[in-house]
């Protein structure tokens, strides 16, 4: 392979991260997640269908993902599946523009929601398990951590376009005080609604350089395998787990406080909106405030991670996120962090974007040490197979915290005490990070033979 292609297939491996991040940045957090709650009416019963609806996404992900990763790392092909999800992606992403304000069936909207969330995340499963074969060992921190970075502008990028030129605040109007674009009704929130098709597009558009650049290179001696054969690799990887405590522990620590900053991005902006009545465009800026630290602290975290090793950053990151999920349920329209303040005075919302930046800072910097983390801990000879157990880890609770704080909010009727299972899952993960070894278990892994 010519150092040209090389580099392009790189690049073309970044683009996914670009284009995919609208799915998360514009639908799941900061502006079709908040314009649910509007579509429902009622803030705590959107919040709770909000979670449930998520939760129950993320267990077609837990059950199916184990199964379709090991096919495909048993054959080596990753691009049919990644067209088929990215289809997915597109079709639920485009249809989010017939949820109509005031609709009397939401079921609808959220199964779609759901069906575009699905192709996203196992899309960037079948993309992730790629990154070992895109250079030299040395490199694939900086290459993961490039994509990630890419991948916080597009975000950012995204979401500026939709405030500033589509999503329509209860004026009617876009943060530059104009009519949506196109001509889209305002009275019909059609600017926001926009924001589905637009992720649709967005995603074509910008996954052009990926399927022209990126092609499978398949390891030597790499063959097809029947379901069985590779079902029964999988149950051997699952077996050796064992063996490698420290591995096994930062698989069920990354699980739990991956999946709990998930819920603070999920249920962030519906938490603002039902506590403190911003308006979408609130959350968008809110948005932004917390991409743009997250994409500053990455790079500072990388800096530390190079000097210190990335468990140190791991746990300064969970200590930090914990601390701001504690205090976000102590702040309301009169009360910040437990003192009382005055009606309609903008304190609650400041403290509310302070804590958002915090949360996007350690949950940029935590992310991208702990793909550094698994570089250290899984087989150095299996990296494939070691981001492949990362993948599907990440996702076999990624139900937990929509489901908690879908159940938790409707048993006590208040979106403050909903959101503190997220604080448990914290709290589970630092407990695990205490049996991580910072250089992995290395020792463990020399007697372990390749799997047939």
């Amino acid at each position: 392979m010519t150092d040209l292609t090389l580099r392009r297939r790189v690049r073309g491996w970044m683009m996914f991260d670009f284009a995919s991040q609208p799915y998360n940045t514009l639908l799941l957090t900061f502006i079709f997640g908040p314009y649910f709650a509007t579509v429902v009416g009622d803030p705590v019963a959107a919040q709770s269908m909000w979670g449930v609806a998520i939760g129950t996404a993320g267990i077609v992900i837990a059950l199916s993902a184990p199964v379709l990763g090991a096919m495909a790392d048993a054959s080596g092909r990753h691009l049919p599946w990644i067209w088929a999800f990215s289809a997915m992606y597109v079709v639920g992403a485009a249809a989010l523009w017939f949820a109509v304000p005031g609709a009397e069936a939401v079921l609808p909207i959220l199964i779609v929601f759901c069906i575009g969330l699905v192709g996203m995340e196992f899309a960037t499963i079948f993309t992730n398990a790629m990154l070992p074969g895109l250079g030299p060992k040395q490199e694939i921190g900086r290459i993961s951590g490039s994509g990630w970075a890419l991948g916080y502008v597009g975000g950012v990028i995204a979401l500026v376009m939709m405030l500033l030129l589509f999503a329509e605040n209860d004026a009617g109007v876009t943060l530059l005080g104009q009519p949506p674009l196109l001509g889209l009704d305002p009275e019909q929130r059609e600017g926001t609604r926009f924001v589905g098709p637009f992720t649709a597009i967005w995603y074509i558009v910008f996954m052009v350089p990926f399927f022209a650049w990126v092609r499978p290179l398949p390891a030597p001696g790499t063959t097809r395998l029947p379901v069985g054969r590779a079902l029964s690799n999988l149950r051997d990887t699952l077996r050796r787990l064992p063996r490698t405590p420290g591995f096994t522990a930062f698989l069920g620590a990354s699980m739990l406080y991956r999946d709990a900053l998930n819920g603070l991005y999920t249920f962030g902006g519906i938490y603002a909106v039902g506590v403190l009545g911003w308006t979408v465009i609130d959350v968008g800026v809110f948005g932004i405030l917390a991409a743009v630290t997250g994409a500053i602290f990455a790079w500072i975290g990388g800096r530390i991670d190079r000097a210190n090793g990335p468990k140190p950053v791991i746990v300064g990151c969970v200590v930090a996120l914990l601390l701001a999920t504690v205090l976000v349920i102590t702040i309301a329209p009169t009360r910040v962090f437990g003192f009382a303040v005055a009606e309609g005075s903008a304190l609650p919302s400041i403290a509310f974007y302070v804590l958002g930046a915090v949360i996007g800072a350690a949950g940029g910097s935590i992310q991208a040490s702990s793909r550094t983390m698994l570089t250290r801990q899984a087989h150095p000879d299996r990296m494939t197979e070691g981001f492949g157990l990362y993948a599907l880890a990440g996702k076999a609770t990624a139900f937990l915290a929509p489901f908690l704080i879908g159940v938790v909010t409707l048993a006590t009727g208040s979106q403050q005490m909903g959101i503190l299972p997220i604080a448990g899952l914290f709290i589970g993960g630092l407990i695990l990070l205490v049996w991580v070894k910072p250089e992995g278990d290395q020792d463990a892994w020399l007697d372990t033979r390749s799997p047939a």
